[in-house]
């Protein structure tokens, strides 16, 4: 182990009280689960079940749901796993609890990144694989299930630029921690490139599997009922939007809506919790909110839809056909423009889509998806859009086109973990 690593180990001990006094905060500003908090501590919620387990670790929404496809296809195939998915956010919890069958797929927190906690999370799921989603390094966590025996994969590694700089300034605790991993997929030759001189010498990529992820789901009577509260008014969607970005969707609507009487702008914040502060940013303009988390209802006089509820973003992608994805105007990085893809849209997004580089590339390559600047430049792409249904159906349609042929990532990502999989299958009887 590095010295910086053992300082780290080290630190994280002896400051308990403060990590004490630091969850405890996040607690109060509901970004802990009070009912859960335990698993936190490594605390487990359910006994562990018969069989190999695999466990499945991703940061947050986005890592968890790019997951799903491969958690469904696992159960399918391998019907001796169970398969125990960890994430650090009360939002992505509540998702998951109803994306999950939970005979032998379920979420719990994962543990807070010192000693204690994560032995006792790994002593008591002793889990058979690991599964590492994206750019989730926790030290304390990797270098315990290391010790442990579990052998660790990552799927779908990224390494932002400012993270990649920041890790290069700690080589001694980077590469370390790299190196425990047996396999590291990432999400492209980009990341692959950065994740190598990082310390992750056999890195590769076979693609990204947010684009191989299954449309996101919707219950098809609530789309029938908002499709029709919905007739004539000319709708898009802002999606998954960060702070700026819904001023800038508020200027689109007001430039537009002298032209086209009837819009109605949805937007759909990444952060539902920003709800009454989005609001009063909006109504402060003059424009009239809508909320969807209040059940209000959808009249002409309405300018501004706020979708503020979790796990209906696969409704408004199929209700709107042309979406901006947030996260891009605002330096974010971007959010997955394959879901919008998926499901009939023509899309739009920021100059900063590094989250989803490749993605990106293949959809402007293809006519599938414009860049915009601003909220002026947002403005003239979506009032184009509307006004010439051709051009925005023959940018949907390539966008699906981009879509399914990345399908066959799930299928390359399947058979690069297949010897890791096929380990466990005789330990299935030994375990039971």
């Amino acid at each position: 182990m590095s010295r910086l690593l053992s300082l780290y180990r080290g630190g994280t001990s002896a400051l308990g009280p403060l990590i004490a006094l630091y969850l405890a905060q996040r607690m109060s500003r509901g970004k802990e689960d009070p009912e859960r908090f335990a698993e936190r501590q490594g605390v487990a919620s359910r006994p562990r079940p018969a069989g190999p387990l695999v466990w499945v670790h991703a940061a947050s929404i986005g890592e968890a749901m790019s997951m799903l496809s491969l958690i469904d296809r696992l159960l399918v195939e391998r019907p001796h796993l169970s398969v125990l998915v960890t994430t650090g956010t009360v939002t992505s919890a509540r998702l998951l609890a109803n994306r999950l069958p939970g005979d032998r797929a379920w979420h719990q927190y994962v543990p807070v990144d010192r000693c204690a906690y994560v032995r006792r999370f790994l002593e008591h799921w002793q889990p058979d694989l690991a599964l590492w989603v994206e750019s989730e390094l926790w030290p304390n966590l990797i270098a315990e299930t290391n010790r442990f025996g579990v052998p660790l994969l990552l799927l779908n590694g990224r390494m932002s630029a400012k993270s990649f700089r920041g890790w290069q300034r700690v080589p001694g605790m980077i590469a370390p921690l790299l190196a425990s991993f047996d396999l590291c997929l990432a999400q492209d030759d980009v990341q692959a490139a950065r994740l190598k001189q990082l310390g992750a010498v056999g890195a590769t990529s076979v693609g990204n599997l947010k684009a191989a992820a299954a449309p996101l789901p919707v219950d098809q009577g609530e789309l029938a009922r908002l499709a029709a509260a919905l007739a004539g008014h000319t709708i898009w969607l802002a999606a998954s939007t960060h702070p700026g970005e819904e001023e800038a969707a508020a200027a689109v609507h007001r430039r537009l809506r002298a032209t086209h009487p009837n819009l109605l702008t949805i937007i759909a914040p990444r952060h539902p919790a920003r709800s009454a502060e989005i609001v009063q940013l909006l109504e402060a303009q003059g424009l009239r909110v809508v909320r969807r988390s209040r059940d209000e209802r959808i009249d002409r006089a309405a300018d501004i839809y706020l979708a503020d509820t979790l796990g209906e973003l696969g409704l408004f992608y199929r209700l709107a056909g042309i979406a901006f994805i947030g996260g891009s105007l605002t330096p974010k990085g971007g959010h997955n423009p394959i879901e919008a893809a998926l499901l009939d849209c023509a899309i739009l997004h920021g100059p900063d889509m590094s989250n989803t580089a490749g993605a990106a590339e293949a959809l402007a390559a293809a006519g599938a998806s414009t860049e915009v600047r601003d909220a002026e430049s947002l403005a003239e792409a979506v009032g184009r859009l509307i006004d010439d249904p051709v051009e925005r159906a023959a940018r949907a349609a390539a966008a699906a086109g981009i879509a399914a042929d990345n399908r066959v990532v799930l299928d390359a990502v399947m058979k690069r973990i297949a010897p890791w999989l096929d380990r466990l299958a005789p330990h299935a009887a030994k375990r039971a």
